[in-house]
């Protein structure tokens, strides 16, 4: 199965489906996420590899300047969406259905489905819940739209939860056994795992035939997804432990910036070379 890869192979050009999820999970191929809100960071996760991005309202975050994601609407994810989505050749494109947008009735969400694969290209949605959205997603899979699932800890719900707690732990494990089950029944092709204890995300994994994609999940799991501005060193303020940063890129630009303010203050940029005659 070629269009998902492992480490050890060359990313191939093909278009990811949603039946690849399937596959990578029988044959024991990791799956690889990263969020991404814009045509560059896109392009760029495309070209690597990254099997599917998604257009999370973490843009509240790390876009928008709000504290959490509730603030999010449908109408600023849009146009994130379609950048993103008219930007990649190979990668699969989930867009995030925010706070508000599907909570009220199954038809809500359609409606709110609708729009994203409408509006932005966007090749499925993702919405947070587990037994309490089964009827919302069993909605939108029956429309024709691809779902992919989200439970655990669901930021839109940070302030009902009681902030960043991990979910699942003892009795609650089986409330995310539930969950899970729920949603595969509901027709989901894939469900992240967000703050849940390893051995219990190994067992949520050993209990679903789909794909289980790990944020702060542990290893145990069929996938990896996570924000790029977390792992890329491009965040401020509080970075979850379960993140690996891989670079520096506020340093990095930090550096530049300062440099070129530097050059323009001592008159060293632009020179000749940069002048048109």
């Amino acid at each position: 199965m070629p269009e998902l890869t492992s480490s050890s192979e060359k990313p191939v050009a093909k278009r990811v489906r949603t039946r690849h999820f399937q596959t990578a999970k029988d044959a024991g191929i990791l799956i690889t996420g990263l969020t991404s809100y814009d045509m560059l960071s896109a392009q760029i996760f495309d070209e690597a590899g990254i099997d599917f991005l998604l257009v999370g309202d973490s843009a509240g975050n790390n876009v928008l300047g709000y504290d959490t994601t509730v603030p999010v609407t449908v109408d600023e994810l849009i146009p994130l969406a379609r950048g993103v989505a008219g930007a990649v050749k190979r990668a699969f494109v989930v867009a995030d259905m925010p706070f508000g947008s599907y909570e009220n009735s199954a038809e809500e969400a359609l409606h709110t489905a609708v729009r994203f694969m409408k509006e932005s290209r966007a090749h499925a949605v993702k919405l947070e819940g587990g037994v309490r959205s089964a009827d919302k997603i069993r909605r939108i899979v029956d429309a024709g739209i691809p779902v992919m699932a989200h439970i655990g800890f669901t930021p839109q719900s940070e302030h009902g939860l009681g902030g960043h707690i991990i979910q699942g732990r003892g009795e609650g494990e089986a409330a995310l056994i539930a969950d899970a089950l729920a949603v595969e029944e509901a027709g989901a092709f894939a469900v992240v795992l967000e703050m849940v204890p390893a051995e219990a995300a190994g067992r949520v994994t050993e209990a679903l035939r789909i794909p289980t994609i790990g944020v702060g999940a542990g290893p145990h799991v069929d996938g990896q997804l996570l924000v790029w501005t977390d792992f890329a060193g491009f965040s401020t303020g509080r970075i979850p432990k379960f993140v690996k940063q891989y670079a520096d890129l506020r340093g990095v630009l930090t550096d530049a910036v300062t440099r070129f303010r530097d050059d323009v203050a001592e008159r060293s940029y632009p020179g000749p070379e940069h002048s048109y005659d």
